[in-house]
């Protein structure tokens, strides 16, 4: 029986679904990518973003490979997929106006990628869908007005999916998990 075989190109955005459904499905526990740095970025949209969706990011090096990807470059208050490799003051007062979705369309939220650092800075402590009981997530570099943003923003089944990016290592933060800051 013939198998069709996947380019590598496939092969990597296979791997790169797999990564981001098992991180969604168990917040907080990190999964590796093929790729780290920007290139795990372009991974993820080449992954998500394709001509059906739109996507904002404020990263001039990273513009590039997510107009590539054919999709619709919008604000920061309508694109469903938004890419931040480093979250800044600037950053933080155009985010809070991501979509959040309504009752009758909560897929219409934002799924956000943030750049970040794992194993310093601030304790997470995560409960919720895919949690046993409750786990903890060391975070560095996502100042605290972040967490407070999303706090407000997420009033189930409205919200944000987070995708946390440390080089090669992906961590999900589906809108459902509660987040404590420590």
């Amino acid at each position: 029986m013939l198998r069709p075989s996947m380019t590598e190109a496939e092969g990597r955005t296979q791997q790169t679904f797999t990564a981001l459904m098992w991180a969604l499905s168990y917040p907080g526990r990190a999964r590796e990518l093929t790729r780290g740095g920007l290139a795990a970025f372009s991974l993820v949209a080449d992954t998500l973003v394709d001509l059906e969706t739109s996507y904002y990011t404020d990263h001039d090096g990273l513009a590039p490979a997510l107009a590539a990807t054919g999709a619709q470059l919008r604000p920061p208050d309508a694109a469903l997929y938004q890419f931040y490799p480093s979250l800044t003051p600037p950053t933080l007062a155009v985010l809070g106006d991501a979509p959040r979705g309504s009752y009758l369309y909560p897929d219409q939220s934002a799924t956000l990628v943030v750049g970040c650092g794992l194993g310093a800075g601030h304790w997470l402590e995560l409960s919720g869908p895919g949690i046993e009981t409750s786990t903890t997530l060391l975070v560095e570099g996502i100042p605290h007005a972040f967490w407070d943003l999303r706090a407000r923003a997420c009033r189930f089944p409205l919200g944000w999916d987070i995708v946390l990016l440390a080089d090669r290592l992906v961590v999900g933060l589906p809108r459902t998990t509660r987040i404590e800051v420590h």
